[in-house]
């Protein structure tokens, strides 16, 4: 199919040159300076914001005084009054009454948790004095332990504040109590009132203490900090990604190891710039929550495979060099020798590319050699996911420079020279696209900028449609993968 096209592009290079028998200081075509433009590509990063759960252990420690109450009531019954059957009477034992005296402190608050579920636990020791029992005794101690247990489920409202529902409980591990006179006198009601309180402001407080695990400033931290520029391509030629939020979208949290991870997913703009470093976008406030869309951790962006069409010329020349060691035979003269000095190749208008060839000939035979620039167009094309290059629609436009007749159209015109130009021009970026997929992958495996990390994983690559521009000639590939930004100060 192409060897047919391209015979058909002979025979009409063929008619074309030996029907106007050239020109002469016409047909350079246009050159354009239009920039290689890569569409923005959506991109949903996954943001795994953290926190350690002991900052929220940390808060509550110094947020909860260790002496949580004290206990010193009169005239309290110790013993309660009983009726006894002596046999010969009935007899009722007076009250007991008793001074209680004590307090109650806390211990450690641990915090922990599994799945969507903090616990905080709180151990509680209280040391009961019963004094002054009647006149009977001085004193008598006892000491009860109960452990509170706050079960809080987390939410975060839209202005990224953390909320949460609590769940308050607590058991006595030892009730507090005392034997006297045979039996056991509890203070267990009298310690559940004083504890009762307590329990009542935990269940206002540690709500708001859930602001000690700094959520909204490690978000607005991650969402500044991601308004950045990560290089894909140091060099051949420099190539850049441009990452711009637009939106930050939560999908829930996790408890795992002491941590507490919000599934966070940015959507932002990914933009590749061919050339220097973009400057970064203004960081935007913080927007507010959306809810979470789509899995977190999809990266999507643009890459160019890039051809510079002044690395391109250097290959043409050499090669056309190479095939001027032998002569050309050109119907109806005798061999021809060929020069050739310089190719040019610049991005002309219509997605095409122009290509110049300045070269001198010279028929054997002939003292009377010909020089000038032939110049041609073409279009850049590719089957669908294919770096295989190759050029159709090639049309001759004109020559400029030209000097002792027409003998480099007519060489331009012999058999098999123009397909030869065509063959030339085609490449295979097959090995250009697995390199910069390598360089890529290796790029952004893991970035660090100031204390944001973006850690990314290519995963697929898609070819598009080439294109001809006048900053070069470039494949567009479409690449997937996955990324997460943390923050690591």
């Amino acid at each position: 199919m192409r060897s047919r096209a391209l015979a058909a592009v002979a025979l009409l290079l063929a008619g074309l040159l030996t029907g106007c028998g050239g020109w002469r200081d016409e047909g350079r075509p246009p050159r354009t300076d239009d920039a290689i433009t890569i569409p923005p590509q959506a991109s949903i990063v996954s943001v795994p914001v953290e926190a350690d759960l002991g900052n929220l252990a940390r808060a509550m420690e110094r947020q909860v005084p260790r002496r949580l109450w004290s206990i010193d009531q009169k005239d309290q019954i110790c013993v309660a009054s009983e009726k006894l059957d002596l046999g010969i009477a009935k007899v009722k034992t007076p009250k007991i009454k008793c001074r209680i005296v004590g307090e109650v402190t806390r211990g450690r608050i641990a915090v922990a948790g599994s799945g969507q579920r903090i616990r905080l636990s709180i151990p509680i020791t209280a040391v009961v004095r019963a004094e002054d029992i009647a006149g009977l005794l001085k004193r008598e101690t006892a000491t009860a332990r109960a452990m509170v247990h706050a079960d809080i489920r987390l939410d975060i409202a839209r202005d990224w504040t953390p909320r949460g529902t609590l769940d308050l409980s607590y058991a006595w591990t030892t009730e507090p109590h005392i034997e006297f006179l045979g039996q056991k006198i509890r203070f267990t009601q009298a310690a559940e009132r004083e504890l009762a309180p307590v329990v009542a402001k935990l269940e206002r407080e540690l709500p708001g203490q859930l602001g000690r695990l700094e959520l909204r400033r490690q978000i607005e931290k991650a969402w500044g900090s991601a308004f950045t520029s990560v290089v894909l391509n140091e060099r051949n030629p420099e190539v850049w990604m441009r990452i711009t939020p637009r939106a930050l979208q939560y999908g829930g949290y996790e408890i795992a190891q002491g941590r507490l991870r919000l599934k966070l997913g940015m959507r932002a703009l990914t933009e590749t710039y061919v050339g220097h470093r973009p400057r970064p976008r203004k960081p935007t406030r913080l927007p507010p929550m959306q809810p979470l869309e789509a899995q977190t951790g999809a990266l999507s962006f643009f890459l160019p495979v890039f051809g510079d069409y002044r690395a391109l010329e250097p290959v043409l020349i050499e090669a056309l060099r190479k095939r001027s060691r032998r002569p050309f035979v050109v119907p109806g003269l005798n061999p021809v020798d060929a020069t050739f000095k310089a190719a040019t190749i610049y991005g002309t208008t219509g997605g095409r590319i122009a290509v110049g060839l300045t070269f001198s000939a010279h028929e054997r035979g002939s003292k009377t050699p010909t020089s000038g620039t032939v110049w041609m167009t073409a279009k850049p094309v590719n089957a669908e996911d294919s770096r295989r290059v190759g050029f159709d629609q090639l049309e001759v436009t004109g020559t400029t420079d030209m000097t002792g007749g027409d003998l480099i159209l007519e060489l331009i015109n012999a058999p098999g020279v123009a397909p030869m130009v065509a063959d030339l021009l085609a490449q295979n970026f097959e090995r250009d696209y697995a390199e910069l997929l390598g360089k890529i992958d290796r790029a952004i495996e893991t970035k660090r900028t100031g204390d944001l990390i973006i850690r990314a994983e290519l995963k697929r690559a898609k070819t598009g449609q080439l294109q001809a521009a006048g900053a070069g000639l470039y494949l567009p590939v479409w690449a997937s993968g996955t990324a997460s930004v943390t923050i690591q100060p």
